[in-house]
């Protein structure tokens, strides 16, 4: 091992120990019984050897590192930098889904992919809701209503309520009759009891809390800049959002009345989504089905190289996930495993939810739109990128920071990649392609304009309903997301646009498209500059 590969495994053994779920998710093993610590010692603990790392980090010559090792270096250094932008606007003391999250997720992922025996399963699981109460106490001790915003508390009410369904009705049946189930129904029991009280403690947080969600145009801006490595700032990437906009909008027209006449692509757009699955399990076959056809054309039209094992699965999404997430979305495979298998939520309603509610979110994954999200969320997009990843890269941090940006760029830019290699051949299809373009677009303006204090929550969701044609349940839990999540609403098409202009030039020079594919996806999901980078270099 290197000395440059030893400060990585020394780097990533601290990234573990501090958030041990996360180690996990990525599977990573010996981190299963083991929850973060997030009291206030402990998180500026970690923010001192942030500063510790970067500094190590930075010390290193490029006369000494291979071009890879330079990558990685940056890509350390970008990530770290991420957080320090954000050190001031502390997600510790505003953001009240912090806390249970991590329980969730570090639970959910062990039952979900089921990585060890059952009784070692159970028994980290068992540890892990043990732990939930600590977690509670250092969300009621270290959350400030003073900048806590209530929107964002009430968003953590809903994720803390589907939390206790999901540890009361759900979580005891992952583990087979018996000793086993019946000291996980204990654990999850005790658990519940310890959420229910925090949610009654949340209602009452929320009637306090005054603080605000948008992170402003500095932060913003050097989160682009600094952490991502964009040549501009929050206010260009609005007015490139505005543009990309307007060009869609014009090519949703022009197609609108190719297929029957229509002068307002709004309308027609409302009258396709009105062709919708019947129930909830009817959408979650039609998307499998449609998952199952993108795979095959990949591989029919060479596209790109399909890595051995995986396997995609479609599946409703989780119990305490429903509530504040309204769109599909994906678990990759455990890049630190030799599994190949990754997840592809569709995105149910709560139980007991509303028909009216139901409707509407039928209604946002109708049959115009379900061949679109199928190739987003799996092939060639998170899916085939994530599950090549885990089988080809061994470049250790690459597997661990991430940028949303290439992620999610790479999902959109394999909707469009798609359509022109004729996947989408219905053409209501085609529009439905067009308009998850747009959407991604009017993401960039309304998520922009959010942190830039330019537009509120309520015209914002207007906006999504107005100009993209969201339902309103679906377009107030989108903008919410925004809040909770700035610019990963603006990676989407930002990334996209970049890696299409990375595979022009890659063909221009007479490089095949699969080779471009396997070629970029295979480098990571680095910062759009260094994928650039690592392409070039390989």
């Amino acid at each position: 091992m290197s000395d440059f590969d030893r400060l990585v495994a020394d780097l990533l053994a601290d990234e573990f120990a501090a958030m041990p779920t996360r180690a996990s998710y990525l599977g990573v093993p010996g981190y299963d019984d083991r929850l973060p610590d997030l009291s206030a010692a402990a998180l500026r603990s970690r923010e001192r050897r942030d500063d510790e790392w970067a500094g190590r980090f930075r010390a290193l010559d490029d006369a000494a590192l291979t071009t890879e090792e330079c990558i990685d270096r940056d890509l350390v250094l970008m990530s770290l930098r991420r957080r320090a932008i954000v050190r001031d606007w502390p997600e510790w003391r505003r953001d009240a889904e912090s806390y249970l999250q991590p329980a969730l997720l570090g639970i959910f992922a062990l039952v979900l992919r089921r990585l060890r025996p059952e009784p070692e399963l159970v028994s980290s699981a068992v540890a892990r809701l043990r732990g939930v109460p600590d977690l509670i106490a250092a969300a009621h001790e270290n959350l400030d209503p003073e900048l806590a915003a209530p929107l964002l508390v009430r968003r953590a009410v809903e994720h803390a309520r589907g939390a206790e369904r999901y540890l009361r009705d759900w979580l005891p049946g992952e583990a087979a009759q018996g000793a086993e189930r019946d000291r996980l129904a204990a654990a999850a029991h005790d658990a519940a009891e310890a959420v229910a009280g925090h949610t009654e403690w949340l209602e009452r947080f929320a009637e306090l809390a005054h603080g605000d969600w948008a992170i402003g145009e500095a932060r913003y801006s050097a989160l682009l800049r600094e952490a991502e490595g964009l040549p501009y700032g929050a206010a260009e990437l609005r007015e490139r959002g505005r543009a990309a906009y307007d060009e869609l909008a014009a090519e949703l027209a022009d197609r609108a009345s190719e297929l029957d006449g229509s002068t307002d692509w709004r309308e027609l757009l409302n009258r396709l989504n009105d062709d919708h699955p019947s129930t909830l399990e009817a959408m979650r076959s039609e998307y499998a089905d449609a998952t199952m056809r993108a795979r095959t054309f990949c591989v029919e039209h060479d596209l790109v190289t399909m890595p051995e094992g995986e396997v995609c699965e479609v599946v409703p999404s989780p119990p305490h996930e429903r509530a504040v997430t309204a769109v599909a979305f994906y678990f990759e495979p455990p890049p630190f495993s030799d599994r190949r298998t990754g997840h592809f939520f569709v995105p149910f309603t709560p139980e007991g939810a509303p028909a009216e509610q139901v409707r509407q979110r039928l209604a946002s994954n109708s049959r115009m739109s379900i061949p679109t999200t199928a190739v987003h969320e799996a092939y060639p997009g998170h899916h085939w990128h994530l599950a090549w990843l885990a089988a080809v890269c061994d470049r250790p941090a690459r597997k661990v920071f991430e940028s949303a940006y290439f992620v999610e760029g790479w999902a959109l830019y394999a909707e469009q990649m798609l359509r022109e290699q004729g996947f989408f051949t219905d053409p209501r299809h085609v529009i439905g392609q067009i308009e998850a373009r747009l959407f991604r677009a009017a993401r960039i303006v309304v998520d922009t304009s959010l942190h830039l204090g330019e537009m509120t929550v309520e015209e914002a969701s207007a906006f999504m309903t107005e100009k993209v044609g969201l339902s309103r349940e679906t377009a107030r839990a989108e903008v919410v997301r925004y809040c909770a999540w700035p610019t990963q609403a603006s990676a989407y098409l930002t990334g996209a646009i970049e890696i299409q202009r990375m595979r022009d030039e890659w063909v221009g020079g007479g490089g095949s498209l699969r080779d471009f594919h396997d070629r970029l996806a295979g480098s990571g999901t680095l910062p759009l500059a260094l994928a650039e980078r690592a392409l070039l270099a390989r």
